[in-house]
């Protein structure tokens, strides 16, 4: 098991155009206005059966493949509209459940009683379980006929660590995005990662950004690839802050240039 040096959270700030004071509130509102296709898919992870949330771009060609990796809260309203904004942009998006199963009764995300519940069951999750799943699901979407071969990971949070593990593991990754995520410990856990690494990062946050110099300076030491970017005055959470009453005029900024780099590094692969 890898140590990680830091962790952290993410948000729907739209890919093309926000979405309305409205819709940002209620993310269940913004899904079922989406003109996009959406599915719920099980996907076979060992003995295990993943749920997994599937949107597909409106596009005439196949599109690169994205994996949302959610954050500390499990697999939320919130990030599922991350996934169909990511398909707004052109992107077949899948966000993966891995509370799958672990939930009362045998259930999911939905079935806790309360996000800290889910929180808690998140801290038990293995590992290597989770990397397992990760791959079931990279596996699978990869796979579907409209990708066109192309994989990128991102995460927000927990997911963000969860994704900067998975670039360890992953060797066809095209890139992974990690938003606020925490970087394995050991360098022999970076010097197997082949894909770029983006990352983003709230200036006013240095509870995680302190840590990116170190991280940065042991992957250009081992000849990776690493572009981690410090949103000034940005607090810790900063893309989802929009969303939220008395958002900070820096959370704001930050946010939209955070989805723009995004969309602009994913549009390169």
């Amino acid at each position: 098991m890898h140590k990680l040096l830091w962790s952290v959270p993410f948000l729907a700030y739209a890919l093309t155009a926000p979405l309305s004071a409205n819709d940002a509130n209620d993310e269940k509102t913004a899904l079922s206005k989406s003109p996009r296709h959406h599915e719920w898919v099980e996907v076979k992870s060992g003995a295990r059966s993943v749920r997994a949330f599937v949107v597909y771009p409106e596009s005439k060609q196949k599109a690169t493949s994205v994996v949302v990796i959610h954050e500390n809260k499990g697999l939320t309203d919130w990030v599922r509209s991350v996934a169909d904004q990511l398909a707004a942009a052109g992107y077949l998006a899948i966000a993966p459940d891995l509370l799958s199963g672990k939930g009362p009764g045998g259930g999911n995300t939905d079935a806790f009683a309360t996000v800290d519940d889910a929180t808690k069951a998140i801290g038990q999750l293995a590992p290597e379980q989770v990397t397992a799943d990760l791959h079931a699901v990279a596996d699978y979407v990869s796979k579907l006929p409209a990708a066109n071969g192309k994989l990128a990971v991102s995460g927000f949070c927990w997911g963000g660590a969860q994704t900067f593990r998975f670039a360890t593991d992953r060797k066809d990754l095209k890139a992974a995005f990690v938003f606020y995520g925490s970087a394995p410990e050991s360098k022999e856990a970076l010097a197997r990662i082949q894909a770029p690494v983006y990352g983003f990062y709230g200036g006013d946050d240095a509870r995680i950004t302190a840590a990116v110099p170190q991280v940065a300076a042991a992957m250009k030491e081992l000849g990776k690839v690493f572009e981690p970017v410090t949103y000034e005055g940005a607090s810790h959470g900063f893309l989802r802050k929009p969303e939220e009453p008395g958002a900070s005029e820096a959370d704001k900024k930050a946010a939209a240039q955070a989805w723009e780099r995004w969309k602009t590094l994913l549009a390169a692969l």
